[in-house]
């Protein structure tokens, strides 16, 4: 029969074979940058609204054909397929003053592009409804994630957004609506646009401690291994506390480290920085230290986490 130190250690291993299949590239702001996105063009199937200032005959609402067409009072047919609106509205007002159904100078008519026929908008990662969603008048973060069912128990609050226009510079954005102060950033969100929220980082704390499991990261606080041990309210009796292991999935396979809690405690050894991944386990005092070997002569065996979002205030 295999020991109790093996089956800890082959659920430490478990833990790090998960992870390490779901962890993706680490998004920092070294490597993201805010920029405004260029302004939307229109495409076929898309609904322009037209109003002409003090002329309610001549403002109207109109569906692009497939052309790009479209046909507007005592003008006829005008080709705006790849125009902003605000090259639209420029096209329009002159056809009419040079028509001399609006005199020269200050803006007349405005153009509003109501409805986005081709472009929807992506929403992908933890989102509880993944998917395309229609560009629908003016869009925003808040609710076009509200549209998707919102954000997972294990979201990111660094969401980030791939413009349409420059898709390899992804704009990064706080957005944390279920904090008691909430942080829900004014972003518009414009057709052809990619919102992905990320899997945040976790930590697991498992063995003699009071409540085992996996805790989520927060990006402005260092966990640390004392830290962590207090967000799984504190380790039992009988704890071996010079011996708590830190396993770390590192290029090559798990790496385990020994560590000295009491010490820790004691603040004659410096706290440990923990990063997402690591696990932490507390043995009980007879126990034996789980070694990478025994680690990894029991591949397969696995059992189900509690995750806990711990507040960090």
């Amino acid at each position: 029969m295999h020991s109790v130190s093996e089956f800890v250690a082959a659920v430490i291993l478990a833990i790090v074979c998960v992870r390490s299949a779901c962890l993706g590239q680490v998004l920092t702001e070294n490597n993201a940058r805010k920029f405004e996105a260029l302004p939307v063009q229109i495409s076929s199937g898309d609904m322009v609204d037209i109003a002409v200032y003090d002329s309610a005959d001549l403002s109207g609402r109109y569906r692009v054909s497939e052309k790009g067409n479209i046909t507007v009072p005592l003008i006829g047919t005008i080709n705006i397929l790849g125009k902003t609106a605000e090259d639209a509205q420029a096209i329009i007002e002159g056809k009419y003053i040079e028509r001399d159904i609006l005199k020269p100078g200050g803006a007349r008519v405005t153009i509003f592009i109501s409805e986005y026929a081709t472009q929807g908008i992506v929403v992908s990662g933890e989102v509880k409804n993944p998917g395309i969603y229609p560009a629908l008048g003016v869009r925003t973060l808040n609710d076009v994630l509200a549209s998707a069912g919102g954000t997972t128990g294990a979201a990111s609050s660094s969401i980030v957004i791939k413009r349409r226009n420059d898709y390899s510079h992804p704009v990064l954005a706080e957005y944390n609506p279920t904090v008691s102060d909430p942080i829900v950033p004014e972003v518009q969100i414009y057709p052809g646009d990619t919102i992905v929220v990320p899997k945040i980082g976790i930590i697991y704390v498992v063995g003699n401690v009071a409540r085992p499991g996996g805790y989520v990261l927060d990006a402005h606080t260092q966990m640390t291994v004392e830290k962590a041990i207090a967000l799984a309210e504190g380790e039992r009796g009988s704890s071996s506390l010079n011996k708590v292991q830190l396993v770390r999935n590192e290029i090559g396979g798990a790496k385990n480290r020994m560590i000295n809690l009491a010490n820790i405690y004691k603040g004659t050894e410096k706290d440990v920085k923990m990063q997402d991944g690591d696990i932490l386990y507390v043995p009980r005092s007879k126990a034996k230290a789980a070694t990478s070997q025994a680690i990894m002569s029991m591949l397969g065996m696995g059992m189900s986490v509690v995750t806990y979002r711990a507040s960090y205030k």
